[in-house]
């Protein structure tokens, strides 16, 4: 085994497991498994040997096992083919879809109590459907979260300069704590809201803490004492079928 230190980003296999090595000038070794098919990823310090790195992850084999069993057992949604009698979510509420062809602008009208309507021009294809609904999401999304700034920044004493929303892989948030710039995953528009609002709130507290360590946690539990229950909501919520991809 080789002691020599990782080229800055590697994929290495460890028992049998695909690892994604991202050499970064941080002070430790962070080991994450994501969504959706449990994808396993180390952020490691530039100077940590293979060795090293290496034996991390054997030391956690067993529970980046039980983290990839749970994305696979986890609830996934069936290909979306836009057509009349789907069932779509927003904010985690089932609405049945209802395609109406005519002429004009594309547009999605909510009707209540259940019924989610998507007007389209006659022969609208079923990707330009899917970016009519993507658009609309990502508008709920851009109406709910400057209201949950609004409530939670003064809270945590944290200013978002600029936040914005897209298709992300394998995080439902991220930030850049020298911008103070926040990014929300597009798929949270289907989710709980009190997932969304978790998902805000873990971001601004990342302005106090970078690291997911125990003062992070400490301090997740000081402003949302009920964050675990919420995370833990959002780890049940079935993935998309897109696989998360931009």
């Amino acid at each position: 085994m080789s002691t020599s230190s990782l080229v800055k980003d590697a994929a290495i296999v460890i028992r049998d497991i695909p690892v994604q090595v991202v050499r970064k000038p941080i002070k430790n070794l962070h080991l994450g498994v994501y969504p959706p098919d449990g994808q396993v990823r180390v952020s490691a310090p530039e100077h940590l040997t293979d060795d090293n790195i290496r034996l991390a992850v054997i030391s956690r084999l067993s529970w980046i096992r039980k983290q990839q069993e749970a994305f696979q057992a986890q609830p996934r949604q069936s290909e979306r083919e836009m057509v009349t009698g789907e069932s779509h979510y927003v904010f985690g509420k089932r609405y049945r879809l209802e395609v109406i062809e005519r002429r004009g602008r594309h547009e999605i009208v909510v009707k209540h109590p259940s019924t989610l309507q998507l007007l389209v021009n006659p022969g609208t294809t079923q990707a330009n459907r899917t970016k009519v609904l993507k658009e609309w999401y990502r508008q709920q999304l851009k109406h709910r979260v400057p209201q949950l700034l609004e409530q939670w920044e003064p809270v945590i004493g944290q200013q978002v300069e600029v936040w914005g929303v897209r298709k992300m892989k394998t995080k439902w948030g991220s930030c850049n704590t020298q911008q103070r710039r926040i990014w929300l995953n597009l798929e949270l528009a289907k989710k709980p809201p009190e997932c969304l609002e978790y998902v805000v709130v873990h971001e601004l507290v990342h302005f106090l803490e970078r690291h997911h360590n125990e003062r992070f946690k400490a301090l997740m539990s000081q402003f949302l004492p009920q964050w675990r229950l919420r995370r833990d909501t959002l780890a049940k919520e079935p993935l998309g079928s897109e696989n998360w991809i931009d």
